[in-house]
């Protein structure tokens, strides 16, 4: 692992801004982080958090996957996903909702759903499980956000916090006992990396994998940082969990190319790294 996460830390010294991580393969257990518990703006990687307190909440018996959720014009003034641009007042099963919100980032259905969840019991999942510098501040961030706020003004996470998620969600897709401890059922644990590994936005951690690889994750991309968190596969077994945060990325680079895409390549280039030489392990 020495190898790696000099090679890693490498690639991130050679940006032009901060780039944190947390890595854990899985089969042997090994973790690894870089700024792991940095707080940085989390932007939409802060759904994986919503998603399993809404499945928590329905194992509390306090929804229904089955049950409609309104999308009113209310929700709609935003800029991720596919129901902004629809016609207001329909409705979808919860179940669809929270699979809207994580595959394309849908903030239309984030905002229905952490309004009926609510903020709190969000903070409070997150807490429970042991992310310390998670914070969920908006149902969705205020729109414009100025690339120049404070990290305590927005939704905020760290590297190591989402990297603790994605392996209790694995674990408890397995075990029972991890399942509980999330106030979730194992088949939920299950249906949450089924529905990561649906996402459409594939240009950050999926981009340098060989073709066809699993990758069960969630995007973020905020005012001044790109984020992508999962977990990646071989031959349908959990091979390891990856997130990346960056932070305060220019709009340009000194040499022309965009910040979003130096960014949406650095995190393409760590999972290859990562992937490259785990699945050789």
């Amino acid at each position: 692992m020495d190898d790696l996460v000099g090679k890693l830390n490498d690639m991130c010294d050679q940006m032009p801004f901060q780039a944190g991580w947390h890595l854990k393969e899985i089969r042997s257990g090994e973790t690894a982080d870089r700024m792991g518990d940095i707080v940085v703006p989390s932007a939409s990687v802060r759904k994986i958090a919503i998603m399993m307190a809404a499945f928590r909440a329905v194992n509390r018996g306090r929804y229904s996957l089955k049950q409609r959720v309104s999308i009113d014009a209310k929700y709609q003034n935003n800029d991720s996903g596919c129901f902004q641009h629809l016609q207001p007042d329909f409705a979808i099963s919860f179940q669809d909702a929270i699979t809207m919100m994580i595959i394309v980032s849908d903030n239309t259905c984030t905002g229905a759903i952490a309004e009926m969840i609510g903020l709190e019991e969000v903070n409070e999942f997150s807490r429970a499980v042991g992310m310390v510098g998670t914070a969920h501040r908006h149902g969705f961030p205020p729109i414009p956000l100025d690339p120049t706020h404070p990290v305590e003004y927005t939704n905020a996470t760290t590297p190591n916090d989402v990297g603790l998620l994605l392996d209790l969600i694995v674990k408890g897709g397995k075990e029972l006992r991890v399942a509980s401890d999330l106030e979730c059922t194992v088949e939920q644990c299950q249906m949450a990396l089924t529905i990561l590994s649906w996402q459409k936005l594939r240009t950050k951690l999926p981009s340098l994998l060989p073709l066809g690889t699993k990758v069960a994750h969630k995007t973020g991309t905020g005012a001044r940082n790109h984020n992508d968190a999962g977990v990646i596969f071989l031959d349908d077994e959990p091979l390891f969990i990856l997130s990346v945060f960056t932070e305060d990325v220019p709009v340009v680079l000194a040499d022309g190319t965009p910040g979003h895409a130096a960014a949406s390549q650095l995190i393409g280039k760590i999972s290859r790294a990562c992937y490259d030489k785990l699945s050789l392990v």
